[in-house]
């Protein structure tokens, strides 16, 4: 309990940290002012709020009053921002969806294109959860020896809530789930699956406009003048929060930074390596990918790395949607509609890190425990299945990995306290993962665009304009 001295010194303190977080904000501010890239503004944002978030970590401790104050405010830019990209998400994937048939003419490739993409999509979770196999292997990673402290004890009891839900679905019965039965309820978010579920009932109402077409042009042209409308003005919102990026970048690492748990980390380090060592070995695949495309991994690492450096910060694949469309599209040369479909169904199927790699090597550390041997050729090609068909419908928002980890551990029927056991670093291969996820659906955009005809080389070799200069 603070003394009243005590208590005038630590707001003290919390006003000194925001004043110099304001500074901060105005440095970035003037380096808009200057014209300064997009890029080097996003860099120069995470290098800052590392070296803050530092900063207030080793003066005040990570569960001081100070730090837990200071980083209360931070979040109303931080998570202030995440949550006006949320707000756009759905209206976004959904009229994304909508003008990949009626802005775009994709009525001839449309099957193609939906088929490239998933196929990219599910070929790179399988090969995601086979590297995070491999490397829980390399590793040696045996979940019996972790131990349960207060949080981890708290985390397992909401888990045996949330397990419910999935618990006793069959595959057939997930599948189901993915069908939109309220759209308009999809529209807030209301189930995990909320967002495939958008998007199939978005491209039904494609699909309806393509008969239309055919059958009462006037009425499709005017429904299609609709859509392009209600896309300019969505783009428009989303290109006015995009220009926020910077600022809740700088909030965001600063918190991670600042409330990290370091003495858990380094207790958990070997996991944390293994998983790392999983998501790095992972993107060098899509560069792979990448390079087999004919086109330069370089230029991808140099072009991506914004909408990268974001997905990082924020853990979110819903809230990087936005700048992976505009990503794709102005600086790879994507069509706008391979865009559209890449990146949202990258929201909610094939997440090559949540649902890749997390839940594989989760099982194979848990195995051991249910009399499994983790190294049998046949638990390895039946994990790898039901990773990859468990990756459908695992929203891209905070907790997708954790809800692909339960499905996964269920179906199986291997006990899921090791989920909660790995809470104090999550949040550190959770930045990890969300990148690979947005890297994933950016790839499968890339390939498909690359097969389908549907980019253009030369944007994606060019050197960047600032991407948001509109």
């Amino acid at each position: 309990m603070l003394t009243k001295g005590g208590e005038k010194l630590d707001i003290l303190y919390i006003i000194i940290n925001l004043a110099v977080f304001m500074i901060l904000l105005a440095g970035l501010y003037a380096m808009q002012r200057k014209h300064v890239s997009f890029s080097k503004r996003v860099f120069s944002a995470l290098g800052i709020g590392i070296v803050f978030g530092i900063i207030l970590h080793f003066l005040y401790g990570t569960a001081s009053y100070v730090t837990n104050h200071t980083i209360d405010w931070l979040n109303i830019v931080g998570s202030g921002y995440v949550s006006l990209l949320q707000m756009v998400v759905m209206p976004l994937v959904s009229i994304s969806i909508l003008a990949a048939f009626t802005r775009l003419k994709l009525t001839k490739n449309i099957g193609k294109i939906s088929f490239l993409v998933l196929a990219f999509l599910l070929g790179t979770t399988a090969i995601a959860a086979a590297l995070g196999i491999a490397s829980a292997l390399l590793y040696g990673l045996d979940g019996i020896h972790l131990t349960q402290g207060a949080a981890e004890a708290a985390r397992n009891a909401e888990l045996k809530t949330s397990v419910a839900s999935v618990k006793d679905m069959t595959i057939p019965q997930q599948i189901v789930s993915f069908l939109p039965n309220n759209p308009f309820a999809d529209l807030t978010g209301a189930r995990p699956t909320s967002t495939i579920a958008v998007v199939i009932f978005s491209a039904i109402l494609g699909m309806a406009y393509l008969g239309v077409k055919r059958k009462q042009p006037e009425q499709a042209e005017h429904f299609a003048k609709i859509v392009d409308t209600l896309y300019t003005i969505v783009m428009r919102v989303v290109t006015l929060i995009l220009r926020l990026t910077p600022y809740g970048v700088l909030a965001l690492i600063t918190k991670v930074t600042a409330s990290s748990d370091y003495g858990a980390i380094v207790k958990l380090a070997k996991f944390v390596l293994a998983s790392y060592t999983a998501i790095i070995v992972m993107f060098l695949v899509h560069l792979l990918l990448i390079s087999l495309a004919k086109l330069s991994p370089v230029r991808y690492v140099q072009k991506a790395l914004p909408a990268l450096t974001f997905a990082f910060t924020s853990r979110s694949s819903a809230g990087t949607l936005p700048l992976n469309i505009e990503t794709q599209t102005k600086r790879f040369g994507i069509s706008e509609g391979i865009a559209n479909f890449s990146a949202s169904f990258g929201l909610s199927i094939g997440q090559n890190g949540c649902a890749g790699i997390y839940p594989a090597m989760l099982a194979i550390m848990v195995a051991p425990s249910a009399g499994i041997n983790p190294a049998s050729p046949s638990f390895i090609i039946t994990l790898i299945l039901v990773v990859v068909v468990s990756s459908f419908g695992v929203a891209g928002v905070g907790g997708g990995a954790t809800f692909a980890s339960l499905i996964v551990l269920s179906v199986l029927n291997l006990p899921i306290a090791i989920v909660g056991l790995l809470i104090s670093v999550e949040p550190l291969i959770d930045m990890g993962r969300t990148a690979l996820n947005v890297s994933g659906a950016m790839t499968s955009g890339i390939l498909t665009g690359k097969i389908t005809g549907e980019m253009d080389k030369k944007i994606y070799q060019q050197e960047d304009a600032d991407l948001l200069e509109a």
